[in-house]
């Protein structure tokens, strides 16, 4: 009996466990590894945001799901990884700690034949002073990016409305909170819920709504921004972007480093080196994301983790981080199996997996401040990665090395769907509805856009925010694994 032990029960951790624990069945073992008793569909995260949704309306208790696929759940943290076991024993394991008391805690070693990196982020509240402690978010702004930081948001945006109706304008800011960020989707989305929110309170002409984003132009999201087939014409997300945030009337500050947050006001750098504030009433700002910090070492006991890990402590993978300059990039530089180069039986899933290099252009203020918009690798792309890597990791367990052909998955080769909310309601909901093939643009297939327009196209309306509540559903019975759920595409 073979062991694949997986680490983080996210989107892509997940997926990979379920259907490993499909394929594999009894005759080997699937561990799930993971510090939450609960998994959350994040994407839903923006209507918990607004009070639209509950907490139970997004997430799920892990432990029975597990116990009826077979899976062995340890809900813990995973510390240390020891890809060459011991000097006595050379299995490899990974030191798991089982309470939050990192002193105290008590600890196990994980033995396995395969393992899967799939932690997804540390939100790197850190990285901007005044956005938080490490990776706790602080006392000045709100977040979205976790099921409790979006119950945090919605209540104070409830008493923000109170305050309007009261007669007092209020000030909302919303965004991402550093020069590196990602998840730009998810702060526009919540953006515009915001928005629809206070109009159906009827204080609309009482509040003030700005945006303010690390992208150099609106609707980059960390794609480099994309062209879009739209009624017969071809219109660049910018546009797309920019027509929306008028319609709503809130305005926007892009290419922005936020790099201070006080009570009530963001200091901030723009790409022209200048520097700038904001004040708000209620602030919004995805923070950027690092790896969790694992650390790795060898069978003599050193320590061996930037060997593995890449700075940023994202798990290195079959990548080329040797690309360099913007004028030399190539789709090829991103991975395809996302297995690492250096013990061939660990991989890397959804944002646990190191990108060789953003998407969008790299920038730089003239101060040498870096301001560009990380890759986005959350929802459809993770699950597809988390799905490509567990049919290769159950190959190499039940055909051997020899006789498999890892799966690839590349974000250079992969269509995404993107369905964007842009406020809630039965009949009065909208959501702009994206779908774009590749992610990382082909500039040598597709010379013009760098995207095949057959495939990348969009639309705003109230039939993409149906398709939005429909996929919430639909989603969520499938990480459930109730009856058919494998029959649902990820």
């Amino acid at each position: 009996m073979s062991t694949f032990l997986i680490l983080g029960a996210g989107i892509s951790g997940h997926t990979a466990a379920s259907f490993a624990a499909k394929w594999l069945g009894a005759k080997h073992q699937v561990i799930m590894v993971s510090p939450n008793d609960k998994w959350s569909w994040i994407p839903s995260n923006i209507w918990v945001g607004v009070g639209s949704m509950r907490k139970e309306d997004v997430t799920f208790e892990l432990a029975p799901v597990y116990k009826k696929a077979g899976i062995l759940f340890k809900q813990a943290k995973a510390v240390a990884i020891h890809p060459e076991g011991k000097k006595a024993n050379s299995q490899p394991y990974v030191i798991i700690q089982h309470t939050s008391d990192e002193k105290n805690g008590d600890r196990e070693e994980v033995h396995y034949d395969y393992l899967l990196n799939s932690t997804g982020p540390k939100l790197n509240f850190g990285a901007t002073p005044g956005l938080g402690k490490g990776d706790q978010i602080g006392e000045h702004t709100y977040s979205v990016c976790t099921t409790e930081h979006a119950l945090h948001a919605s209540h104070a945006l409830k008493q923000c409305i109170e305050k309007m109706k009261a007669g007092e304008r209020q000030r909302f800011l919303i965004g991402t909170g550093h020069g590196m960020c990602t998840c730009q989707g998810a702060a526009f989305e919540y953006a515009f819920n915001v928005e629809q929110a206070i109009r159906k309170a009827g204080v609309r002409d009482m509040a003030d709504i700005k945006w303010i984003s690390n992208e150099s132009f609106l609707g980059d999201f960390g794609m480099g921004g994309l062209h879009l087939s739209e009624g017969g014409f071809v219109v660049s997300s910018n546009l797309f972007a920019e027509s929306l945030y008028a319609e709503r009337d809130i305005s926007w500050i892009t290419g922005a480093h936020v790099n201070k947050v006080e009570k009530g006001k963001v200091s901030y750098e723009l790409l022209d080196g200048s520097m700038g504030s904001e004040e708000f009433d209620f602030a919004m700002l995805i923070p950027p994301f690092a790896g969790v910090g694992l650390s790795a070492f060898n069978k003599t006991g050193a320590e061996i983790t930037s060997d593995i890990f890449a700075p940023n402590n994202f798990l290195k993978v079959d990548a080329n981080y040797a690309a360099g300059a913007y004028e030399n990039w190539k789709p090829s530089d991103w991975p395809k199996t996302y297995q690492n180069p250096t013990y061939k039986n660990i991989f890397a899933a959804g944002i646990a997996f190191a990108p060789p290099h953003p998407i969008s252009q790299p920038r730089k203020s003239p101060n040498g401040t870096v301001i560009t918009a990380t890759p986005p690798r959350t929802g459809m792309p993770s699950a597809i990665i988390g799905k490509a890597v567990a049919k290769s990791v159950c190959d190499l367990m039940t055909k051997g090395e020899k006789n498999t052909t890892l799966q690839e998955a590349s974000m250079a080769c992969m269509g995404a769907a993107c369905v964007a909310s842009s406020g809630n309601g039965f009949i009065n909901g909208s959501a702009a509805s994206m779908s774009v093939y590749p992610i990382v643009p082909d500039f040598e297939k597709y010379p013009e856009t760098g995207r095949d327009t057959k495939y990348t196209f969009g639309e705003i309306g109230l039939a993409g925010h149906w398709i939005k509540h429909s996929l919430h559903h639909l989603l969520l019975y499938k990480a459930k694994m109730k009856f058919g759920w494998s029959k649902i595409p990820e």
